[in-house]
């Protein structure tokens, strides 16, 4: 009797599968075999390439691997995001996802080459960051109401650099001048870096950057710090007052960082990454490695960092079009 053709193939078609299973699941629980890629999508030196290359050193002291960090700056952290996004799923590539690339890029460009939800397999978060309102030394404002006065007898005259256009640097500058009805001139740079530097040199006046990056420099009078962004003194700095409690009650900008893998990912490999990055944001030395620089080491499950994801692209959607911020 003839056999039809589906007949013949489906004893090979079970086969395959009874073989390649075992090969899927083992390359997994091998895992990780060889070096894997971070991006952190902006150059090197700022605030994200500081957390991001602790995190690097330690994830890969526990996996037995390398971590290589990639720097890939430019329009705001999303050209780095998109390349980690269209990498493939297979847990060699990570990603160091920000408020600015994944909460806030999505209102702000309307052609963006990602997906913040769709896109990504979240892992853990690892740090938050508050942001630290500085001015140069010989801007002659001492305070930030001393600031808003100047700021308000010149209208556009004095300058406030970000870390690119779309970045958190340059939504909470325009969300401070929101408030206190400053008019400032945004000035963008590519990557935090190069903000603190131009800064550093006057070539702008004020920057709303993240904690990492300006620490030390206010620590030494190098910038002169007026406020934090958090609802809370940062230890950090704890007589830097806040936002808040200066006459702005509600007033809120951070920052936070996390891990995340193109999305399809498989999910042993999510947990494995997961299991680890907790246990690293619960250790002494990674929480005193953060204290230094200004952040709070922090860690939550894959479930509640997509979560945070969802709400912070809500609420910074809605932030970004009150302000009228566009990018494309």
């Amino acid at each position: 009797m003839k056999r039809n053709l589906s007949q013949l193939i489906k004893p090979f078609l079970m086969s395959a599968v009874l073989v390649s299973s075992p090969l899927v699941a083992n390359a997994q629980s091998d895992y990780p075999n060889k070096p894997i890629r971070l991006i952190v999508a902006f150059p090197a030196g700022g605030s994200t390439d500081i957390v991001g290359r602790i995190v690097a050193q330690k994830l890969s002291e526990r996996l037995g691997q390398a971590i290589v960090v990639e720097n890939r700056g430019g329009a705001g952290g999303t050209i780095g995001t998109d390349a980690a996004a269209k990498a493939a799923p297979d847990g060699y590539t990570l990603t160091l996802g920000t408020t600015s690339t994944m909460a806030v890029a999505p209102g702000a460009y309307s052609k963006l080459g990602y997906d913040s939800v769709k896109s990504f397999s979240p892992i853990s978060l690892v740090a938050v960051t508050p942001y630290l309102l500085v001015v140069n030394p010989e801007l002659p404002a001492k305070t930030l109401a001393e600031l808003v006065t100047l700021a308000k007898s010149q209208p556009g005259k004095l300058n406030f650099a970000s870390a690119g256009n779309g970045s958190t640097t340059q939504l909470a500058m325009e969300m401070l001048n929101d408030v206190t009805g400053m008019k400032m001139t945004h000035v963008p740079y590519k990557g935090n870096a190069d903000a603190d530097l131009a800064i550093l040199s006057n070539q702008v006046q004020v920057l709303f950057g993240s904690m990492p990056a300006l620490l030390q420099h206010a620590k030494q009078n190098k910038l002169r710090a007026l406020a934090v962004g958090t609802t809370k003194r940062s230890p950090a700095l704890p007589d830097v007052p806040t936002v808040a409690e200066l006459g702005y009650p509600g007033f809120e900008a951070a920052l936070w960082l996390g891990v995340l893998a193109p999305a399809g990912t498989p999910k042993p490999i999510i947990d494995r990454l997961n299991k680890e990055l907790v246990a690293i944001a619960a250790t002494p030395d990674f929480k005193a490695a953060m204290d230094k620089n200004g952040a709070d080491a922090t860690s939550n499950s894959p479930e509640q960092f997509a979560s945070l994801i969802q709400n912070e692209v809500s609420k910074y959607g809605a932030i970004t079009k009150k302000l009228g911020i566009k990018l494309d």
